[in-house]
Formats: structure tokens, C-alpha cells, sequence
């Protein structure tokens, strides 16, 4: 039976594959807590935010260093994430003036 083989461009792929899934999970969690009324000054807010946005740096810094991506492409996927963040933060606050 042949093993197949996986080429440097296919794990480079898969790597990404996983960091923007990761990056989609916090969103989502920021999402979620946003629905739940929870406000982006409350420190527990900022905990998780902080938290999981430090985890997925290390996660992209140890795929730099690995060689599985490119640093540019992992500052690309945390200013992307950092982007939908902001224009979610700022949809927020205007529901929030909305309702007040």
C-alpha cells in the first residue's frame, strides 16, 4: 500500500487552514458575549479578549517558527481578526446609543 505524501505547500495551506479557524473562534466567542449584553469595558470582557488574543499570537509565532507560514501571513490574520473585532466593538456602540 503507497503512504501518500504531503507536500510543504499542502501543510503551509492546512496551517493557515487552522490559525483562521482559530482566529474565527474568537470572533465568534467576542460575538457571543457581545449578544449577551456583556460591555467591552467590563474587565472580564477584556480578560477573555486579552487571553485569547495572546493565544493566538503564540499559536502564529510557533507556525512562524516552524516555517509552516510566513510572518507576514500571520500579522495578516491577527489585523484581520483585530479589523472584524473593531467594526464589531463599533456596531455595538451604535446599538447601545440606539437603545439609550
Amino acid at each position: 500500500m503507497r503512504v501518500p505524501t504531503v507536500t510543504a505547500i499542502e501543510i503551509q495551506q492546512k496551517a493557515i487552514q487552522m490559525l483562521q479557524a482559530d482566529a474565527d473562534k474568537i470572533l465568534k466567542l467576542i460575538e457571543v458575549q457581545m449578544k449577551s449584553f456583556t460591555m467591552p469595558q467590563c474587565p472580564l470582557y477584556e480578560e477573555v479578549l486579552d487571553t485569547q488574543m495572546f493565544g493566538l499570537s503564540r499559536e502564529i509565532d510557533f507556525a512562524v517558527r516552524l516555517k509552516l507560514i510566513q510572518e507576514d501571513t500571520g500579522k495578516r490574520i491577527l489585523q484581520e481578526l483585530e479589523r472584524k473585532l473593531n467594526e464589531l466593538d463599533e456596531l455595538h456602540q451604535k446599538n447601545e446609543d440606539i437603545a439609550n
